[in-house]
């Protein structure tokens, strides 16, 4: 994964994003970063230290992602605020992710409990995507909407989508 694949594709989807310089200065990737040394602890045991470097980036980003969730490349978050990305989320490559995001359980328990987004999806703000389901690949879930039904490939959905 490169980093400058990631500014390269903030540039591509946010019109405001004048230059790469100032693409460094989104919190959105600052998450993503910290996601991605704390998904590699986390992988290698070392949860403890994975948790402390996901809360740190909470903390200063606004942006939540659990260190085991499985995230793909050139994730791009606009805005970001009051993201909040489950344990076992996983994340295909080119997703597009509005603020106040919540990819959540509807069950407490050891298994695939938060949802899969696949690649090419784009997932308006203040969307709710709850449970073990799929959002299949270069699907739009517009926002506010509330998702707890697989969502076929290339569908837009949006209101209580069950």
């Amino acid at each position: 994964m490169k980093l400058i694949d990631t500014i390269n594709a903030y540039q591509a989807k946010d019109p405001s994003a004048t230059s790469k310089l100032e693409v460094l200065l989104y919190p959105g990737l600052w998450a993503t970063g910290y996601y991605r040394i704390a998904h590699f602890l986390y992988q290698n045991k070392l949860h403890f230290i994975a948790r402390l470097i996901s809360i740190w980036a909470r903390f200063v980003t606004g942006i939540e992602i659990h260190p085991g969730a499985i995230i793909g490349e050139r994730f791009v978050i606009d805005h970001g605020m009051g993201i909040v990305i489950g344990g076992t989320s996983i994340i295909g490559d080119d997703v597009l992710m509005y603020h106040n995001v919540t990819l959540g359980a509807t069950k407490m328990n050891n298994d695939q409990r938060h949802p899969t987004i696949q690649s090419k999806v784009t997932i308006g703000a203040g969307a709710l995507i709850l449970g073990d389901i799929i959002v299949e690949e270069g699907a739009t879930i517009a926002a506010g909407a509330i998702v707890l039904a697989n969502v076929p490939q290339n569908k837009t959905v949006f209101g209580l989508y069950k």
